[in-house]
């Protein structure tokens, strides 16, 4: 069983990074894409919010098929969608070509976010540790490494298809591989029909789960702030080259991949409230610093605290919704995940139209102000009585057999 364990915790961590690499890739070359098929500055805020909207579509709809099958069924036929999309996205040269690939896209991400978080939280049950960090930790390495192809492409002016071409060559077969080998584990497969029944959408559930979706709706906010309008942020605003624009989600991609490297340690040792907390100071800081950069070296700065901080929000946010709600955490993960869009749909409009109206500096105030709001919900990740995790951890071979039923 500890085997099988650790080649589904290795193939989880894969798709994580291989839809880190694929989301790098869209939203870094959104100047490139705006450029390419003609979509004006007041046109894109609405392509851009699209996405979101039909992602939540996407999480709505995986939260009923989980019922019927595994959610790694769902993530093994929505990675291929997202990836193929991406490449529909570099392939077209009509405006209705790129809004058909980025329906697809939106669509396919709410199924596969969801997905792979049920699957994480799952696992991390089964291992009786926090572990879910570092399932985000390979999300940000592939975010990294798609970035950087991003930068390589927009140095040597390849086109949108040619960039991402041999990722999608590469990727795909890996990832139709690794899916052989994902775990459903955890205690959803006990009971799940009765649990799920239980866990409607009554008002004492909605009332439990509803500081996690503001918590979720504001660290997406924070997020889709610097995926979406970093790159513009620093050209248009900050006075930077196009190429030097794609450097800042880099750089935020980096700091992502520390912190969440570290963070699992960090909930072990001081608990999941502390952890958001920090994270929740340290990313306002952030937004601080980017609104009054004088230029792009101090803007980088400010990128660099926002990853920092920022990147231990949502994984901490998914793994409370799995204690809250141990015997449908797939349903809870999977409402929950709708706030992750919800918070994209909010965030790239409200920054542009802020923008356009006021300025970029004064915008970056907003997503500052409500990732603040956190530290009013940060009670909301302690481990509830007679749940997982009742201190910080439990034993490690405390869950492990009842993963079994899964496998």
């Amino acid at each position: 069983m500890t085997d099988v364990l650790r080649r589904g915790r290795a193939s989880l961590a894969f798709s994580f990074f291989a839809q880190g690499a694929a989301f790098a890739l869209l939203v870094t070359r959104i100047p490139a894409i705006q450029d390419r098929y003609g979509i004006s500055d007041a046109l894109l805020p609405a392509f851009l919010a699209a996405v979101p909207v039909l992602a939540g579509l996407g999480s709505v709809a995986t939260e009923h098929l989980v019922k019927r099958i595994p959610p790694s069924r769902v993530l093994r036929w929505s990675q291929p969608v997202v990836l193929l999309a991406l490449l529909g996205v570099g392939a077209g040269d009509q405006l209705a070509e790129v809004a058909v690939a980025l329906g697809a896209f939106g669509l396919a991400v709410g199924g596969l976010d969801a997905s792979m978080n049920m699957l994480g939280v799952s696992l991390q049950r089964s291992y009786g540790r926090s572990i879910m960090l570092g399932f985000h930790a390979t999300y940000s390495l592939g975010g990294i490494v798609g970035a950087s192809l991003a930068w390589a492409g927009a140095h040597w002016h390849l086109s949108l298809f040619v960039s991402y071409l041999p990722v999608v060559l590469v990727l795909l077969p890996l990832a139709l591989v690794g899916s052989r080998w994902y775990v459903d584990a955890g205690a959803d497969t006990e009971g799940k029909e009765e649990a799920v029944a239980g866990a409607g959408a009554g008002p004492l559930v909605f009332r439990l789960l509803l500081p996690l979706c503001l918590v979720m709706t504001f660290a997406y906010i924070g997020d889709s702030t610097v995926s979406n309008w970093s790159a513009k942020y620093l050209k248009d605003v900050l006075g930077s080259s196009e190429q030097t624009a794609t450097v800042p989600y880099n750089v935020y991609m980096v700091m992502t991949l520390v912190g969440r490297a570290v963070g699992d340690f960090g909930v072990r040792r001081f608990g999941a409230v502390a952890v958001v907390r920090l994270g929740a100071v340290v990313a306002a800081l952030g937004f601080g610093v980017v609104a009054v950069a004088p230029g792009a070296g101090v803007g980088m700065l400010g990128f660099t605290l926002l990853g920092l901080g920022l990147c231990v929000i949502v994984p901490q946010t998914f793994a409370a919704a799995g204690r809250l709600f141990p015997g449908a955490s797939d349903t809870a993960i999977a409402r929950l995940n709708i706030f992750n869009y919800v918070g994209f749909l909010i965030g790239s409009p409200l920054v542009g139209a802020l923008g356009d109206a006021w300025n970029y500096r004064g915008a970056m105030l907003v997503p500052m102000v409500l990732v603040l709001a956190t530290l009013g919900y940060a009670r909301s990740f302690e481990p509830q009585p007679d749940r997982y995790g009742e201190v910080h951890e439990r034993p490690r071979t405390a869950d492990v057999g009842r993963g079994s039923n899964g496998v």
